[in-house]
């Protein structure tokens, strides 16, 4: 007989694994299906967030900064480094442990919680009584049934037609970081989060680093003055990005990977590399759902239909995540997973998109919340713009980090905090008073009058407030 549960998650990332661990802590009995394997074929749960996305590519980061640090930054502080080397596969084996960690971490809070784990591939079979049955396609096949099924199977590289990823030469996110040697020449086409991100770890070890990004304008979505300012230190550290091309044949060879491609100008370009790596976005992961089973309804993009509440067409069924609408960030998921789970026990579950943040975790960091100076332009919003630069900052003085801003909008007749844009160190840290101000409808005064330690680098935060009111006391 099929296992009875009262919530069954399909998917282990962000979303999934929370949603199931907050079910759980409101008393439902809950199962999460989730397939991905590590290298001995055992459970990975934690999804492309922890596999290959979030957590590895900040463990590289981590160690190309220190490495770039050694090289070019410890003579400033009067530490000799010479002949310092990087011992490429022992900086994959940290962050392979770093992952496994996390991993671990997630199998722990399951066990925990009493949620019921199943390692396995989840699809829908039918409508049963009073739910759904489910089945697990893993080392033995097994039927599970739920009264309630959230769907959290997040999303997929979105390849380049005609360039499928074999991630030796043409790689995705995954084969990024699994690069067994410093490349000579590498392209990123995609100029987003993932191009910014592996590129940056690459060029810190010593690759000459090529980014192809085919939109005329650099990050269109942040803020322009915070994207100009990142351009100008990405410039400064040797990555190159050439904007508005159009990449035409790609050929995969012996010796590296050839891109034709044409130029802002309309200019005709050839670029020979080591390996290519495509980040031109996601796309929602249903593969193998079998949504067509129970008649699940996905919109033009392949994503699941939801609405406001996260509810598909059919009832006592979810989404949450990358594979609906909305932005595809794990924390994004893990709110609508907490939401959805309330939801299901008859609370009143929230997630307000207005105070997502995001986070380019480059150096120097980027990073946003709410809207931006062009969107507020657009919008015939009347407001207000402080902006204070971290060289004006005592602690980033002595860090050595003093690169890029603190911007704030405000609402010109409210002072309501509309936007808070951030290049600069540690600026995903610095964006959680913004969210926190911007959740609790706070004013600009509002942090301008708040004590902030010295020195530290939120004091910058303070100063742009106080900027908006044109009453800076440090600029």
């Amino acid at each position: 007989m099929s296992k009875q549960f009262d919530v069954i998650v399909i998917g282990g990332g962000p979303g999934g694994y929370i949603a199931a661990i907050r079910a759980a802590q409101l008393g439902f009995s809950v199962a999460c299906i989730d397939e991905w394997k590590n290298e001995k074929g055992g459970p990975a749960p934690g999804g492309t967030c922890t596999n290959v996305g979030c957590i590895p590519s900040k463990a590289l980061l981590q160690s190309s900064e220190h490495f770039e640090h050694a090289n070019k930054h410890f003579a400033d502080h009067g530490i000799t480094a010479s002949d310092v080397k990087i011992d490429i596969a022992k900086m994959i084996g940290r962050k392979d442990t770093v992952v496994k960690q996390n991993n671990d971490g997630i199998l722990y809070l399951f066990k925990k919680n009493k949620v019921s784990f199943f390692h396995g591939r989840g699809s829908f079979v039918k409508a049963a009584e009073g739910g759904y049955e489910i089945k697990v396609a893993g080392a033995a096949e097994e039927t599970v049934t739920g009264k309630q099924i959230i769907i959290a199977t997040g999303s997929n590289a979105r390849a380049l037609p005609g360039t499928p990823f074999d991630e030796q030469l043409v790689l995705s996110n995954d084969g990024a970081l699994r690069i067994g040697a410093v490349p000579k020449k590498l392209c990123l086409i995609g100029s987003g989060v993932i191009g910014l991100e592996m590129g940056s770890v690459w060029r810190r070890l010593g690759a000459d680093v090529t980014i192809l990004e085919g939109l005329p304008t650099f990050l269109g979505a942040v803020d322009e003055q915070i994207a100009k300012e990142a351009k100008k230190a990405f410039d400064k550290q040797g990555l190159k990005i050439e904007l508005g091309v159009k990449v035409g044949e790609i050929k995969t060879g012996k010796k590296g990977v050839s891109i034709a491609y044409t130029n802002s100008k309309g200019e005709a370009q050839a670029l020979d590399v080591d390996k290519l790596i495509v980040s031109i976005g996601r796309v929602p992961n249903t593969i193998g759902l079998n949504t067509e089973a129970v008649g699940l309804q996905l919109d033009e993009r392949g994503a699941i239909v939801v609405d406001a509440d996260c509810k598909t067409n059919l009832p006592g069924v979810w989404a949450v995540g990358d594979v609906v609408r909305g932005p595809m960030l794990a924390h994004k998921a893990e709110e609508e997973g907490v939401a959805v789970a309330e939801r299901i026990a008859g609370q009143h579950g929230h997630v307000n998109f207005n105070t997502i943040p995001w986070v380019i975790y480059t150096s120097p960091e980027i990073a946003w919340v709410g809207r931006t100076e062009q969107q507020l332009k657009a919008d015939g919003v009347k407001y207000k713009a402080g902006s204070f630069p971290f060289l004006a900052n005592g602690r980033a003085r002595a860090l050595g980090d003093t690169t890029g801003m603190v911007k704030m909008l405000a609402d010109a007749e409210t002072d309501e905090i509309l936007g808070v844009h951030i290049v600069g160190p540690q600026a995903s840290e610095l964006i959680a008073e913004a969210v926190v101000a911007m959740e609790f409808k706070a004013s600009s005064e509002d942090i301008a009058r708040i004590c902030h330690a010295h020195p530290s680098l939120s004091e910058a935060t303070k100063e742009a407030a106080l900027a908006v009111d044109k009453r800076t006391l440090n600029f």
